[in-house]
């Protein structure tokens, strides 16, 4: 794994769809319960079924999983699940914006939005990742992090169950790394207060 000074980044955001919930829940199992960064959660799924998906993470995750509201300020030690049908934007000052704003990329919430959001507020301190799914939506928001001076990771399409989410990111830009999830879990873990 390359240099990277983990000191400066300040909020981790993560996209999937198809093939991703596995994966997230692995992630979320196995970062330290100390892990020092919020985490955002873009993940696609069924519109009507609003309970049990944020009860299902936690069940397994170190860190505490909230589905945020509109204005919600973002905090260490929590990772904010994108709501069923809405979009998760963020915000300069440090907080959530909720819209129901039209579909992008046939998605809502919008995984190319909420990378957008968070690479014009962080920069070159977010890092962004990109799992398994069954569209192209955040293969050009994976770009503007790396554009931004973020770190950029994908899931090797290699291991994801459906490639074409990740494999979109390729076609488009080079990301900084392309990893397994133990590689995503590894270098998360190296990140300290």
């Amino acid at each position: 794994m390359q240099n990277i000074d983990f000191t400066k980044y300040r909020v981790v955001v993560i996209g999937g769809s198809a093939g991703s919930f596995p994966v997230i829940t692995k992630i979320l199992g196995m970062l330290n319960s100390d892990f020092p960064l919020p985490i955002l959660l873009c993940l696609h799924r069924l519109k009507h079924i609003r309970n049990g998906f944020v009860e299902a993470l936690n069940i397994k995750s170190n860190i505490h999983v909230i589905e945020p509201e509109d204005k919600t300020m973002i905090k260490s030690g929590f990772a904010y699940l994108a709501p069923s049908n809405y979009h998760l934007t963020i915000e300069i000052g440090n907080y959530i914006s909720l819209t129901t704003e039209e579909l992008i990329n046939f998605s809502r919430p919008s995984i190319d939005l909420s990378f957008d959001s968070a690479s014009y507020v962080y920069k070159d301190r977010l890092i962004g990742i990109i799992l398994s799914g069954a569209n192209k939506d955040g293969a050009k928001g994976m770009c503007r992090i790396k554009s931004r001076g973020g770190l950029s990771i994908i899931q090797d399409p290699v291991e994801a169950s459906v490639k074409t989410m990740p494999e979109s990111v390729l076609s488009i830009c080079k990301p900084d790394m392309v990893l397994k999830t133990d590689g995503i879990i590894e270098l998360l873990n190296k990140i300290k207060k």
